[in-house]
C-alpha cells in the first residue's frame, strides 16, 4: 500500500540521492504514441528494447506498458526486464514519473509532481496527458512506497542534483509562465528545497537550442560527481547553441555548490547539427492535438542525455564524428563505469533521449 504523506521530504529527513548512488532499479514506459513516434512506434520500440536490455545487465528494469501493447512488449523485451501494465499517454517517464527520495534509515519514498505535458493548455504540445499524471502514483503503489504530492508543476528532466544539497536547473524551464505562473522564483526555490532537500540552486539561463521541453537541464549539463559538471559544448560560434553553452559555462564557473566548492566544468562536444528528414516527418501521424515536427526541424541532440546505471553509463550515439570522443570523455569522468554507447536517433526524433526515457529508483 502507498500512503499519501501530508508533510515534506525535508521535514521528514528524506533527500534525493545523486544518480550515481546505488539503484534498486530503473523504470521505463513503452513508446506507442503515433504523433510522437514514427511508423506506429516500431523503430522507437526497438531502440527502447536495447536501452532496457543494456540497463538490465546492471539493475532491474521495469517497463510500464499500456494494455493493448502488453503482449507485444513482453515478446520484444528480454526476460530480465519486468513488464507491468501501467497506462500512460507517452513514454517520458523521467518527466511524468515519480522522483524517489531516501533517508539515512534506508527507507525510500516518492514525489508525485504536478505534470502538465511541458506547458499545458497554454502550449498544447501534447494532449491529453491524463494518464501520464497518474504514472507516479502507480509506480509507488506497485512498490508499496509512500508518496508526497508536491505543489509544483515540474518534470524530472528539468533538474539534476549532486546528492549533497546542490541542484542544477534552467531559468528557461522552471521560470516559464506555462509551468508555475503564480509562483515567484523564491517560492519555486522554497518548494525545491522542501521536496528535494537541497540547499543551493544553480540557475542556468537556457537549455539546448530547439529543445521542445523549454530547456530541460538534463540535455544541457549534469553532475558527474560532487563538484564536477559535464556540459554540452560547441566551438562553432555561428551555431545558436554556442551562446547558450557559453552562458551556462560562465554561470557554472562563477557558482559554488552547497558545500562551497567551485565547480569543475568539462565540455562535451555536441554532435553535429541534425535535422528531421522528410521520411521521418512523414512517418508521424498528424492529429489536432499533435505538436507538429516538420522535415528540416533541428533536433536537440546532446551526449549529456545519458543514464547512470549501477556500474554503467548508457550513452546516446548518433553515427556522428563526435560519438567516440564523447565516450572517451565520459570514461574519464566515470572511471568505474562501463561506457555503453547506443544508437538513439529514434528516441531523439520523439523529442528526448536516453535520460528522458529512464528513471532511477535508489537502493535506499
Amino acid at each position: 500500500m502507498s500512503r499519501l504523506i501530508h508533510s515534506t521530504p525535508r521535514a521528514d529527513g528524506f533527500r534525493m540521492p545523486a544518480e550515481w548512488e546505488a539503484h534498486a532499479g530503473c523504470w521505463m514506459l513503452w513508446p506507442q504514441r503515433r504523433d510522437t513516434w514514427r511508423n506506429g512506434g516500431k523503430p522507437a520500440q526497438l531502440a527502447f528494447v536495447e536501452v532496457a536490455r543494456q540497463i538490465s545487465r546492471f539493475e532491474r528494469v521495469t517497463m510500464g506498458v499500456n494494455a493493448d501493447q502488453f503482449e507485444n512488449a513482453r515478446a520484444m523485451l528480454p526476460s530480465t526486464v519486468r513488464v507491468v501494465e501501467l497506462s500512460s499517454n507517452d513514454a517520458w517517464i523521467r518527466d511524468c514519473g515519480a522522483t524517489f527520495v531516501v533517508n539515512d534509515k534506508g527507507e525510500t519514498r516518492g514525489i508525485d509532481w504536478n505534470f502538465n505535458a511541458w506547458g499545458g493548455l497554454q502550449k498544447m504540445m501534447y494532449f491529453p496527458w491524463d494518464q501520464d499524471q497518474l504514472v507516479a502514483a502507480k509506480m509507488l503503489e506497485i512498490e508499496s512506497l509512500d508518496r508526497y504530492q508536491a505543489p509544483l508543476v515540474m518534470e524530472g528532466g528539468s533538474f539534476h542534483v549532486d546528492g549533497q544539497g546542490t541542484l542544477l536547473t534552467t531559468e528557461q524551464c522552471l521560470l516559464h509562465p506555462n509551468r508555475n505562473p503564480d509562483l515567484t522564483r523564491a517560492e519555486i526555490e522554497q518548494r525545491l528545497s522542501d521536496y528535494l532537500n537541497v540547499e543551493k540552486i544553480i540557475w542556468l539561463p537556457r537549455g539546448v537550442y530547439e529543445d521542445e521541453t523549454d530547456g530541460h537541464v538534463d540535455n544541457l549539463c549534469c553532475f558527474a560527481r560532487p563538484g564536477v559538471v559535464a556540459l554540452t559544448w560547441t566551438d562553432d560560434k555561428a551555431d545558436p547553441q554556442y551562446e547558450r553553452s557559453a552562458e551556462a559555462y560562465d554561470a557554472l564557473r562563477s557558482a559554488r555548490d552547497a558545500r562551497d566548492r567551485p565547480l569543475e566544468v568539462h565540455k562535451i562536444q555536441q554532435p553535429d547539427p541534425m535535422t528531421m528528414t522528410k521520411e521521418e516527418a512523414e512517418g508521424l501521424d498528424v492529429v489536432d492535438s499533435a505538436f507538429l515536427r516538420p522535415a528540416g526541424e533541428r533536433l536537440a541532440g546532446s551526449y549529456i542525455n545519458f543514464y547512470i546505471a549501477n556500474g554503467a553509463i548508457v550513452l546516446p550515439q548518433f553515427n556522428d564524428r563526435h560519438d567516440k570522443d564523447a565516450g572517451r570523455k565520459l570514461a574519464e569522468l566515470f572511471p568505474n563505469h562501463q561506457i555503453i554507447g547506443l544508437q538513439s536517433r529514434e528516441i531523439l526524433l520523439g523529442g528526448g533521449n536516453i535520460h528522458c526515457i529512464t528513471q532511477q529508483q535508489p537502493a535506499g
